[in-house]
């Protein structure tokens, strides 16, 4: 079995990063991921979703800034490991750490934990009715917002991924209302563009009662919480963005301390509190934390420089240059003398 510097168990971004950064300490490195393609979260749920809040990037759709963090991470040839499902991670009498999987076992000196919310399933629209039309025009995800063209649709939300679809879908559509029974919660600027947008806006208070239709979804009916008025409105596409209920699985057997639903790190060092593992991005879980890309990215370049110094004490923690590191030779094409 050989044996890896680092193995970063997760693909999404924060995985990506870690990846790119041990090629830029030069270590050894892995990925193993669950699904198919790389990209985690924003592969299997917001492919065509924009992101607003990247250093640098004023928008960017999540499948873009994928293949741009694949380019990124992959200027070395790190060994890929998809659809593979990790079962346990335990430190061997050695020193090294057993990674198994439904597939196979790997061995690495360090880990690094970018596996995202865990297992994950949406919450439910919880109106009578809603489950018999799931697939039949009563949707969870948008992984194209092309097939939303000329359509009557629904969405049903306030958070980020709400505002942000009902802005994408809106110029496809050929209607579109946006329902919510609280203020929005997401950016503020976003929620000024959908209240400026043609968007028909049902918010605050407003929940879906019943959706209606028979072999497939052809309406839905809205009511006010407060006033009991009732809308009914034709639509072709109910959009549910209500947040998901995650669970981490697997990782709850594998004796790393949890905080709630989340891995417990030193936040000096991202490591977890078994020796050698460390996590990074939506898994790791603080008072402090923020549930940002950008950030989860942060924590990615700590775990890798924390790990390069836990396998040998001699590496420095923090790089005094970007000269200092194993750039690849595509890195150094136009670089100064």
């Amino acid at each position: 079995m050989e044996l890896y510097d680092i193995t970063v168990i997760g693909g999404g971004p924060s995985g990506l990063f870690a990846l790119f950064y041990a090629g830029m300490r030069g270590a050894k490195a892995k990925v193993i991921d669950a699904l198919p393609e790389l990209g985690g979260q924003l592969y299997a749920l917001y492919p065509e979703k924009y992101i607003y809040d990247m250093p640098g990037i004023p928008a960017i759709t999540g499948q873009a800034l994928v293949d741009q963090c694949v380019e990124q991470a992959f200027q070395w040839p790190h060994a890929k490991c998809m659809e593979e499902r990790v079962i346990d991670v335990a430190r061997q009498p050695d020193g090294t750490i057993k990674i198994v999987t439904d597939k196979a076992e790997h061995l690495s000196k360090t880990v690094i934990l970018a596996n995202g919310i865990g297992a994950f399933k949406p919450r439910k629209l919880a109106a009578p009715t809603a489950g018999a039309f799931e697939g039949k025009g009563l949707q969870y995800y948008a992984r194209s917002f092309d097939e939303y063209a000329g359509k009557r649709v629904v969405v049903v939300g306030g958070g980020d991924s709400a505002v942000d679809y009902a802005l994408a879908i809106t110029p496809k559509a050929a209607s579109l209302a946006v329902v919510h029974r609280s203020p929005f919660r997401a950016h503020p600027h976003t929620v000024e563009q959908l209240r400026a947008s043609s968007a028909t806006l049902y918010q605050p208070d407003y929940e879906v009662k019943e959706v209606h239709g028979n072999a497939e979804l052809s309406a839905v009916t809205i009511h006010q919480t407060k006033s009991k008025e009732e809308i009914r409105i034709e639509c072709d596409t109910i959009l549910c963005a209500l947040g998901f209920v995650s669970d981490l699985g697997e990782v709850k057997k594998w004796g790393i301390e949890l905080d709630g639903n989340g891995i417990k790190v030193d936040t000096a060092t991202q490591e977890t509190s078994v020796k050698g593992i460390y996590a990074a991005g939506d898994v790791v879980q603080h008072a402090g934390k923020l549930k940002l890309i950008a950030c989860g990215t942060s924590e990615a370049a700590i775990a890798v420089n924390q790990a390069m110094n836990f396998m040998d004490p001699s590496q420095k923690i923090q790089p005094v240059h970007s000269s200092n590191l194993t750039l690849p030779i595509s890195a150094k094409v136009g670089a100064q003398p």
